[in-house]
């Protein structure tokens, strides 16, 4: 049996203080890369491909579907692909389509790892696939899968699978906390009077180290509204959330009892200290800190949320919060959070913001990335931070989706490429770096020719700059 150590809410607490979480750096390389950009300059390529080399192609089965993926990568590095949507699990059910976030938790054993995947099922209420022993939502198919992974000596193996939580729909997204579990978001407020037996839009949790299928609570303090990321500050179990509109609202959650979330908290949404509803979708300067506040957020989970997407934004809105574009992924890096927005920007294409705290009141905005131009700088529909602190991209473009690696110079190196459609999303390391997940996403409703699958890469790593 697989079970999670070393990370349970207790020795969250205690650790909490000193844990700085990833290193920060790494983002510095988005930065270099933003200059060369505006200076009138592509992107370089890493000299060496970052001490990788020339990708060169390769194929691999998975042996429960019969898939064969083809990639290109650097040499010395192999892969795997597993988990193929429609493919069957330890559970009797079948793996369900698009494959979203993930992350990858320690378990105590070395080379064994559990991974839980986000699936940003959409659809209309139906009868819901699997074989589900606790559902939100008869009628929604969507959720999360944990699989039990081990790598050991250059060999690769899914070891179990089954579903985790049943019921959502579009939790595509999400986030890892300290303490073992995974924050599974809601891309969608829809509900009952669109046919679902249960209103949706909130955020769930999962442990990694349950065996079991977990209940499925809405965290309903957390919001219901369009939800994109989530990341937990370490030191105060504050729990940040983005939201994935036009308009979106930055949010904080301050849990009444640290690590236990479903205990409630407080949620609220970020304003400028002197300004009201500051728009930072454009006319942003990069390097320029500023000081943010928060503001309460009275209704959490609104009456009318369901005809209304902003109607936990608005709450916030009338008290001065700032608005930002499109808010995706979020995660936490050497004491800051750090929030990506997919459209903001005064060309539209994407911004990377860092949030510092300072106590539990405030602490500093600032815009630490803005892309010029998809063209000479497309932004990444994920990021992940890898063991040497540089940065690995999902492109998120429809045209050869690539996974590369960024430096801190903002030299960009090929990864791991393919040729079919499905985009690169929940880049995720093993805890001792030796090993990249990642999911190609496929069709939301399954599709044979393109269906969401995961990877495994590994390789020499320290021969070159991730």
């Amino acid at each position: 049996m697989v079970t999670l150590q070393g990370s349970n809410r207790r020795s969250f607490l205690r650790r909490g203080a000193a844990d700085g979480g990833f290193a920060s750096p790494a983002v510095a390389g988005l930065a270099a890369r933003a200059a060369r950009a505006e200076d009138g300059l592509r992107a370089r390529q890493a000299p060496g491909n970052g001490g990788y080399g020339p990708p060169r192609e390769l194929t691999r089965t998975d042996e429960a579907s019969g898939f064969s993926q083809t990639l290109r990568l650097p040499e010395g590095f192999d892969f795997a692909v597993f988990s193929v949507a429609g493919a069957a699990m330890g559970d009797g059910g079948a793996v369900p389509p698009a494959h979203g976030g993930l992350a990858c938790f320690a378990t105590g054993r070395r080379g064994e790892w559990r991974l839980v995947r986000g699936h940003g099922v959409r659809g209309v209420p139906g009868p819901a696939a699997g074989k589900a022993k606790h559902r939100y939502d008869a009628l929604a198919s969507g959720g999360t899968t944990t699989l039990a992974v081990s790598w050991r000596d250059g060999v690769f193996a899914l070891d179990g699978s089954r579903q985790s939580l049943s019921g959502t729909v579009a939790s595509r997204s999400g986030g890892a906390t300290p303490w073992g579990s995974w924050l599974a978001c809601e891309e969608t407020v829809t509900g009952t009077g669109a046919g679902w037996e249960a209103p949706h839009g909130y955020v769930f949790e999962v442990a990694a180290d349950a065996d079991e299928e977990s209940e499925p609570l809405p965290l309903k303090d957390m919001g219901r509204f369009v939800h994109g990321g989530a990341a937990v500050d370490p030191r105060t179990g504050a729990v940040y959330l983005t939201e994935d509109q036009a308009s979106a609202g930055f949010y904080r959650f301050l849990p009444n009892v640290p690590g236990r979330p479903a205990e409630g908290g407080q949620l609220q949404m970020l304003k400028f200290a002197d300004e009201w509803n500051r728009d930072t979708r454009t006319g942003r300067r990069a390097g320029r800190a500023a000081y943010v506040e928060w503001v309460d957020v009275d209704e959490p989970d609104p009456s009318g949320a369901e005809g209304d997407p902003f109607a936990v934004f608005d709450q916030g809105w009338a008290r001065g919060a700032a608005v930002f574009g499109r808010l995706q992924d979020c995660f936490y890096a050497d004491g800051a959070v750090y929030a990506s927005s997919v459209s903001g920007g005064d060309e539209g294409e994407g911004q990377l913001w860092e949030f510092r705290p300072r106590g539990l009141r405030g602490g500093t905005l600032k815009l630490v990335f803005e892309s010029p131009d998809a063209a000479l700088l497309p932004f990444p529909a994920g990021l992940a931070v890898s063991p040497a602190q540089g940065l690995v991209l999902c492109e998120g473009v429809r045209e050869a989706p690539a996974l590369r690696g960024l430096t801190r110079e903002g030299e960009v190196l090929d990864l791991a490429a393919h040729d079919g459609a499905a985009e690169w999303c929940g880049a995720a390391f093993s805890p001792d770096g030796k090993v990249l997940f990642a999911n190609l996403r496929g069709r939301t409703r399954g599709d044979r020719a393109e269906p969401g699958r995961t990877v495994a890469i590994w390789g020499p790593w320290e021969q070159g700059v991730l």
